[in-house]
């Protein structure tokens, strides 16, 4: 009998030197060193961390006087507002899992969520009332429904459930006991995917996952703790990037945001000194093109995180030029959001602006907290060449991939097999190990046998100063089965024909890559900004 290590002997894990990870440990250090310091401004309301904590220990109270535990699903439906981001921890704290509903959904998607997710409470903010009321309805199930009586909210509808949210909260004990899970494994949010083709699919976080991906963010943004964070990212989008409990753990601020504009941006910026914002590229797009009595001077330069649609190289030099400072991110709702970084080498600093806008646009490389990541054949699992031509599906492996999809055995283990996480992306992988996204798998218009990337046209096209925004789909074709169909959005007081735009694009792509037909108008997207392509595809048959 073989020995065992003399590692292996006397030094077994215990409560002293092994504990759960879990994103509620940021909350109580916070609340420890920075007692004063703000935690959330929204608009005249301002609580420090000390307030925080006492109010998201009040929510976790209330709630565990109803019942709510371990494995319970808590749905919320705001905006991105100090009840949400309370939310963030409070739910933890009983143990239940957080389910943010997307806000720009129908009622009978909302429905869906509430039963497939059987959420046990609804949070609700009343500006959401004539969605959510129909949505209960439907749902046809006892759910304990409070309402969010938040006096910024532009619409608010009637009351629907039985108190509002800071009666609930008075309900609560603000030194209600909580602490780490029993297992770091345990789930703590429930994140729909967006249903493009029927109903969405929930990803289940685990805490582990949420708690190292906050401090990913940490790492990758190199965030300091007098951060003072913008909340133009949803938080219901993949728990906002984790942001939520990443602002947390380094004590910054959140300036919370309802609507978004470009107005509303720059004025969080020279007003609330904010220092950091993440969003989709349509939001640095509406940032550049802001008019100008919306902008303001930038009292510093602002770091701006950008992922979801591939941000167009010619957008990344344009928010680089007014004083903004560019990290672009890439991930999906099944690794917790951003999970690849293009991390900046000094080296290019030397090159020019447009050059170093096309470097910036590709999605790079692996999170520290991300274990690892690759371009392979989706077959054979097979790493492709890294020659930045070879195409293949990227994919994802670590501590900050879903636990799996809820309900749904069939889907988790196609998106695992193999032990790797599928992401349905198609890349290339560089000389120097970064990645770069060139579609999605649905994407690819495949046009007389030839595979056309619709992100390669695009950026083409966002090039043209007279293009705002652009999206390319497959369009059926009698000789070549498919060929591009180019959508766009031309920019304020601009006008431009369908042969220009063609005729600009021809001159810089492969002739069999263009577009045949362009139509003009504002393009249907996600809440995220992700642009619906599958609704474009539809446009397409009356073309």
């Amino acid at each position: 009998m073989e020995k065992p290590s003399i590692y292996e002997t006397g030094l077994d894990r215990n409560p002293a030197n092994h504990t759960p990870l879990s994103p509620l440990s940021f909350l109580k250090r916070a609340a420890q060193v920075f007692p004063d310091r703000e935690a959330v401004v929204h608009g005249a309301l301002s609580y420090s961390w000390t307030e925080t904590e006492v109010r998201c220990c009040r929510l976790a109270s209330a709630l565990a006087q109803r019942g709510i535990g371990l494995g319970d699903t808590v749905a919320v439906m705001a905006p991105n507002i100090p009840a949400l981001y309370e939310a963030h921890f409070g739910v933890l704290m009983v143990g239940a899992v957080l389910n943010a509903l997307n806000t720009r959904l129908d009622s009978a998607t909302i429905a869906f969520i509430l039963n497939h997710g059987e959420a046990k409470v609804l949070i609700t903010d009343r500006d959401f009332a004539a969605i959510v009321g129909p949505a209960l309805e439907e749902a046809g199930r006892d759910i304990l429904v409070i309402d969010i009586d938040d006096p910024l909210a532009g619409n608010p509808g009637p009351f629907l459930g039985e108190m509002t949210y800071e009666q609930f909260l008075e309900t609560g004990d603000p030194e209600f006991a909580y602490g780490p899970p029993a297992d770091e494994w345990q789930a703590v949010s429930l994140n729909y995917t967006s249903g493009t083709t029927g109903n969405p699919k929930g990803v289940v976080y685990h805490s582990r996952g949420a708690y190292l991906l906050a401090l990913g963010n940490v790492v990758t943004w190199t965030m300091g703790s007098g951060a003072r964070y913008l909340w133009t990212l949803p938080m219901f989008h993949c728990n906002g990037w984790c942001f939520p409990w990443t602002l947390a753990a380094i004590g910054g601020t959140s300036v919370c945001l309802r609507q978004v504009s470009a107005k509303a941006i720059f004025d969080a910026i020279a007003d609330q000194g904010v220092t950091h914002f993440c969003g989709a590229p349509i939001v640095l797009n509406m940032v550049v093109n802001a008019k100008p009595e919306d902008k303001r001077i930038l009292p510093q330069t602002v770091e701006a995180m950008t992922a979801a649609a591939p941000p167009p190289a010619s957008v990344l030099q344009r928010m680089e030029e007014e004083g903004f400072h560019i990290t672009h991110v890439y991930g999906l709702t099944e690794v917790y959001g951003p999970a690849v970084v293009c991390e900046w080498n000094s080296d290019w600093d030397v090159l020019d602006a447009e050059e170093r806008a096309r470097l910036k646009a590709r999605q790079g490389v692996n999170y520290h907290v991300l274990e690892a990541l690759m371009v392979a054949n989706p077959e054979t699992l097979e790493p492709v060449p890294k020659d930045g031509v070879t195409m293949g599906e990227v994919f994802f492996k670590g501590n900050v991939v879903m636990r799996g999809y809820l309900k749904n055995e069939a889907a988790t283990r196609e998106a695992f097999a193999g032990g790797w996480f599928h992401s349905g992306d198609l890349g290339v992988w560089h000389p120097d190990g970064y990645i770069e996204l060139k579609d999605r798998s649905k994407d690819v218009i495949i046009s007389g046998g030839e595979n056309i990337s619709t992100i390669e046209v695009e950026t083409v096209l966002y090039r043209h100063p007279k293009v705002l925004e652009a999206a390319v789909v497959a369009k059926a074709d009698e000789k070549w089965g498919e060929t591009p169909c180019a959508f766009v959005t031309l920019k304020d007081g601009e006008t431009a024909s369908a042969e220009e735009i063609i005729a600009f694009a021809r001159d810089r792509l492969a002739h069999f890559k263009c577009p045949r037909h362009v139509v003009f108008g504002p393009l249907p997207k996600t809440s995220t900004g992700k642009v619906q392509k599958f609704a474009l595809r539809d446009r397409t048959a009356e073309i």
